[in-house]
């Protein structure tokens, strides 16, 4: 069974990036069997930030890392924080191993207070995505504070781009499952 790791590069709780990328990742389990984990920084931001390089983060630390690293699919979503990604997302990938991360499929998503940062998506995330050769689906994700509502996304274009993303994650991951060699035991 495939696995997805849901990044949620917050550094607070709750947050619209939460509830995105737990929506994000119900739509995907909806068209697909996946397993699924979660990756809360904020609430892990202890075990990453302890070090400036990899063998400076906790055990705990190290897990998270390679539970990214070996991820079918990661959903990765942020605030966005001053014009770009928070300093808690980019930490973790900071110490993430390039190789490892390669040929991974990836959603991207961001929220704001603004539709003018919207292109954090394609200026930042993607480009991040692309360092690591990790394939990114074609709709990225945005969320202004009106689009949630009581906990969940309200507005009905967002769940319609949530459906999108999440069909077009599961196409690339089961043309890449159906490609991967079979291991020889």
């Amino acid at each position: 069974m495939p696995t997805m790791v849901k990044i949620n590069g917050s550094p607070t709780q709750p947050s619209k990036t939460g509830i995105l990328i737990n929506a994000i990742g119900d739509a995907v389990a909806g068209k697909m069997a996946i397993k699924s984990e979660t990756i809360t920084l904020s609430e892990v931001a202890p075990e990453i930030m302890c070090g400036l390089t990899r063998p400076d983060v906790t055990k705990a630390g190290e897990q998270l890392l390679q539970l990214a690293e070996r991820a079918d699919l990661l959903v990765i979503g942020t605030p966005v924080y001053r014009a770009a990604y928070t300093g808690v997302l980019k930490h973790f990938f900071d110490l993430v191993d390039r190789d490892a991360m390669r040929n991974r499929k990836a959603i991207v998503c961001a929220t704001g207070g603004s539709s003018m940062h919207a292109l954090v998506i394609e200026h930042q995330l993607r480009p991040l995505m692309g360092f690591f050769a990790v394939q990114t689906v074609t709709t990225g994700l945005y969320g202004l504070s009106e689009d949630f509502a009581d906990g969940a996304v309200a507005s009905p274009s967002l769940k319609d781009r949530i459906e999108r993303a999440a069909s077009e994650a599961v196409e690339i991951l089961t043309s890449s499952i159906v490609r991967r060699p079979q291991l020889v035991q």
